[in-house]
């Protein structure tokens, strides 16, 4: 759920995607008196090394040698054979005179080698002498496979020395060659070795291909150790890196190490970005090559890369600034190479995304802006230009008054084609990366203050970035010559997107100052009294939002037709959240079938509203209607900014209604999504608290109610602090700490009192009525049940009718008949919703309040058996144990709780310890499981004393898959 850095990622990759290759390799060298010829082709990275690793592992070390051809200028005659050599043990091989010819390549060995020999006058005769020699070390160390690396940078006299080698050794010796074929020199004696190998030899021929995507996929799991890998990652990684392996691994080690890999819920993904860094071992591949090729044959690579899109000759050639011939040379040169291909026919591209990159990068800055300059006027003459790219390449050209109108004519057509992200995107990095006219600056902000507020994408990591920009853009904007109403709706939007990001006071000061701003643009001014309507924030009482809706309503008729329909839909929302009735019929002269888009995200938005306030009300049958509805719409119109707000908010309803099976999976998922916004995950984690607090975890869901509770003052939702208060103060009423409980429900119905909205009430007050009474503070019980029936009056809101029923028993208690009486309504009332939890601790208050009576006995046995069976282990056990003392047998099975794991570890203390063996640190464990690290402290220590290890690396090694797979460890 929360977002975990990669800081663990597999050292190793698995070997993926080249089994049957490998099969082939292996099977050729595994065969003894058949010697082979392997050729191992392929670009740089593809894994050539790997394999070929991975077919030795099946041979004696002692009996391969593997010579590495570096990419030397003036490479060494026979330099790979004799620095594969010198590792060899020398003595205790037998030579003949003949080895003497060894001393000038190896001095080292002068002790272990024959006399050196008589020169010849004949160079040729001296070459072939030593050649034999050479031959014969090999042969006589005992080597059977000999692998030469990288063998299109081999010196002519390696290359030319093994025939001799073969021939010379019989049928014993294998030679394994690895090479790019785009990289062989055209002079290089390998082509002739490659031709025409060496007879008696079998021949196997492999070339490898990048891998796919599902190749990708396991490659990249087996770097995180899992299989939860995002589709969506592995296919940003496979488009940029074409599927080469090196590519793939440097790629996420960069991500890694830049943080920008995280855990969401059960999947790795990454960060919101939109391009890879080049890792420098690629880029110093790709740059290598470039520099060994012609001058044309660069430039036409350089344009390429300047281009990062397919283009034909004629646009290559005019970016490149070459004249006919050298552009035909230039772009031979290049498909030659290897680095350039033929994406369409007549269309060429850069090999690879990284590739292309590395090029671009390696210009120089001042040669890097001529070539945009000359891709932009070449795109320009297109019978479509390509907004888009004229954009990027006006921007890197240093043209911001071209860059800007192509920038904004992208952003409008990604607009209109749902992509409001990309437009955010476009539109943020153009008002932020160079300076404007005051005209220009205004409708830049205005745009993108409009894509980003209103649009239906999740802006997710972005949003922060957005309101920098908009803030730093009204700053400026603030002068005469800008007129008050466009500085008014840029107020408006970053307000907006400041209320998004939970700062309250910040946001609405902006919108209520933005209102006074709009008073010649109606429908501007509605949208910000609408925002200042909705009841947020801790110090505004609920007629001071209603006046502000009032004022909004009264400007409806001069609104546009089609802003109305938005406007409606947060009308009635803020009615609902108010506790006015009237809302109910403004949402219902909202929910009619439109064929407009716009119209239907406004409908799904509006039953998604409705869905969440009629949970609060208590009218659950209606929520499942509308929020089934919603995501039904949601998914139909691409409104994807809100469908996880409505799953979730589905899924509380299913808490209420007992629905527990299954559900905190599916919240962690939703809320480890980047596409969750902020207020719903608020309400994911209330929920996995409260499912931590009924199975008796109660430190985990203390530690998920602090933060909502936090996290709920710090944005001013009264709404969403006071759930969590009150199950804080439930845990410690059950721990007799009056007190506690008291701090932390009385500030949230203080808020709740200022505001006068009784329908947050509801899982509150009866929580403060209690801990009130046990301190002694009747009256104040009292005068508070006083004020929430008065604030509830007689609304048609059934859940808070019935908490409201549950403190007029609390605080009847010492009238344990008519404490029952009222229980007993309380508890028929959640009944009817259904809310069985709820109805069950209703029945628990009335057996209570009946004890020590036969009968109270009898219901209190039924309630503890219902709450077993719901899962509501903590509350199970608490009336067992009110049994127990009244002489009554109840079972004590283990239900998987927290007690009686003995020796083994608990579930939690088992995650905590596997978070940890992956070298996490206490305080990301923390982050990931939503525990505080005073809690994961405490689980550690238990694990690592069960294990009976003393460090976290012993813990790593204890922690083992078997140990995990094993049931033992998970079930006690």
């Amino acid at each position: 759920m929360a977002r975990q850095h990669a800081d663990a990622a597999a050292p190793c990759p698995a070997f993926v995607g080249r089994e049957s290759e490998l099969a082939a390799v292996t099977s050729a060298l595994a065969r003894p008196g058949q010697p082979a010829f392997v050729l191992v082709e392929g670009e740089a990275g593809i894994g050539k090394t790997r394999l070929v690793q991975e077919a030795l592992l099946s041979l004696d070390p002692a009996t391969t040698l593997v010579a590495a051809c570096p990419p030397l200028a003036e490479p060494f005659p026979l330099g790979p054979l004799v620095d594969a050599l010198h590792r060899l043990p020398v003595d205790g091989v037998e030579l003949s005179p003949l080895a003497g010819a060894l001393r000038p390549l190896f001095p080292e060995w002068a002790a272990h080698l024959p006399p050196a020999l008589e020169p010849l006058e004949d160079p040729s005769s001296t070459r072939h002498r030593l050649f034999r020699a050479l031959a014969e070390l090999v042969e006589r160390s005992g080597i059977e496979v000999l692998v030469l690396e990288d063998a299109h940078w081999a010196d002519a006299a390696t290359l030319e020395f093994l025939p001799l080698l073969l021939a010379s050794a019989g049928r014993d010796l294998s030679l394994v060659v690895t090479y790019r074929g785009t990289d062989v020199p055209a002079a290089s004696p390998l082509l002739r070795l490659t031709a025409r190998p060496p007879a008696g030899l079998r021949r196997l021929e492999l070339a490898l291909e990048p891998l796919t995507v599902g190749e990708t996929t396991a490659l990249v799991a087996s770097m995180f150790a899992t299989d939860d890998i995002s589709t969506e990652f592995v296919t940003f990684l496979h488009r940029r890196t074409e599927g080469v392996p090196l590519a793939l691994e440097e790629s996420l080690s960069l991500l890694r190490d830049r943080g920008d890999i995280v855990r969401r819920g059960d999947e790795w993904s990454r960060r919101a970005l939109d391009d890879l860094q080049v890792p420098p071992t690629v880029r110093d591949s790709v740059l290598e090559r470039v520099d060994r090729l012609p001058p044309p044959a660069r430039r036409i690579l350089e344009a390429a890369a300047v281009l990062a899109e397919p283009a034909d000759g004629v646009v290559l050639a005019r970016v490149a600034g070459l004249g006919d011939d050298d552009a035909r040379a230039g772009l031979a040169g290049a498909l030659t190479s290897g680095l350039l291909r033929e994406a369409a026919p007549g269309q060429f591209v850069c090999r690879h995304v990284l590739a292309s990159r590395a090029i671009e990068e390696a210009l120089p800055v001042s040669e890097r802006r001529l070539l945009h300059a000359h891709a932009a006027a070449a795109l320009q003459e297109l019978p479509t230009p390509p907004v888009l790219r004229l954009s990027r390449h006006f921007r890197e050209a240093g043209d911001v008054a071209a860059w800007s109108r192509h920038a904004e004519s992208a952003a409008e057509l990604a607009l209109e084609a749902g992509e409001d992200r990309a437009a955010v995107v476009l539109l943020a990095d153009l008002l932020t990366a160079a300076e404007h006219p005051p005209e220009r600056e205004a409708r830049l902000a205005q745009k993108l203050g409009q894509a980003a507020t209103w649009g239906v994408a999740a802006l997710g990591e972005l949003a922060l970035a957005v309101t920098t920009a908009l803030a730093a853009a009204l700053e400026r904007l603030d002068r005469p010559d800008v007129p008050a109403d466009r500085r008014g709706e840029l107020r408006l939007l970053l307000g907006r997107l400041w209320l998004q990001l939970g700062d309250f006071d910040t946001g609405i000061e902006q919108v209520e100052a933005a209102a006074g701003e709009l008073a010649g643009r109606p429908e501007l001014a509605v949208r910000a009294m609408i925002s200042l309507a909705h009841p947020r924030g801790q110090v505004w009482p609920v007629t001071r939002h209603r006046e502000w809706l009032d004022r909004a309503t009264e400007l409806f008729p001069q609104v546009p037709d089609e802003e109305r329909t938005w406007l409606a839909v947060d009308r009635a929302s803020a009615l609902l959240m108010m506790g006015e009735a009237e809302g109910w019929t403004a949402a219902r002269e909202l929910d009619v079938a439109t064929d407009s888009l716009f119209e239907r995200r406004q409908l799904g938005r509006c039953r998604m509203n409705v869905g969440h306030t009629a949970i609060g009300w208590g009218r659950d049958a209606v929520a499942r209607r509308q929020l089934d509805g919603a995501v039904e719409l949601l998914a139909a119109t691409g409104y994807q900014r809100l469908m996880n707000s409505a799953l979730i908010t589905r899924a509380n309803l299913d808490w209420h209604g007992g629905a527990w099976e299954g559900l905190a999976g599916q919240v962690t998922e939703l809320a480890g999504s980047a596409d969750t916004l902020p207020e719903a995950l608020l309400e994911a984690r209330m929920i996995l608290g409260l499912l931590d607090l009924a199975a008796g975890r109660r430190d985990d869901a203390a530690d998920q109610f602090r933060v909502v509770v936090a996290e709920a003052v710090r944005r001013g939702l009264v709404d969403v602090q006071t759930g969590p208060a009150g199950a804080l103060g439930r845990l410690f009423l059950a721990d007799d700490a009056v007190g506690d409980a008291l701090g932390v429900t009385e500030p949230a119905m203080t808020m709740v009192v200022r505001k006068g909205i009784w329908l947050f009430a509801t899982e509150l007050a009866p929580v403060h009525t209690d801990a009130l009474v046990r301190a002694g503070r009747m009256d104040d019980a009292v005068a508070l049940v006083e004020r929430f029936a008065a604030g509830l009056g007689d609304r048609a809101a059934p859940a808070p009718q019935a908490a409201l029923l549950v403190c007029r028993g609390i605080i009847a208690d010492g009238d344990g008949s008519r404490a029952a009486e009222l229980f007993a309504a309380a508890a028929a009332a959640w009944a009817e919703l259904p809310r069985p939890y709820q109805e069950l601790l209703a029945l628990e208050r009335q057996g209570l309040a009946l004890l020590p009576d036969g009968a109270a006995l009898e219901l209190l046995g039924t309630v503890q058996q219902r709450l077993r069976d719901l899962g509501a282990r903590w509350d199970a056990d608490r009336v067992a144990q009110v049994l127990r003392a009244h002489g009554v047998e109840v079972a004590r099975a283990w239900r998987g709780g927290r007690r009686g794991y003995g020796d083994q570890l608990s579930p939690r203390e088992l995650e905590v310890a596997l978070l940890v063996a992956q070298g996490r640190t206490n305080r990301q464990v923390a982050e990931a499981l939503f525990l505080s690290p005073r809690t994961v402290d405490r689980h550690l220590s238990a694990a690592m004393r069960k294990l009976g290890v003393a460090s976290r690396t012993a813990l790593a090694v204890a922690i083992s898959t078997d140990s995990v797979e094993d049931d033992s460890a998970l079930n006690g």
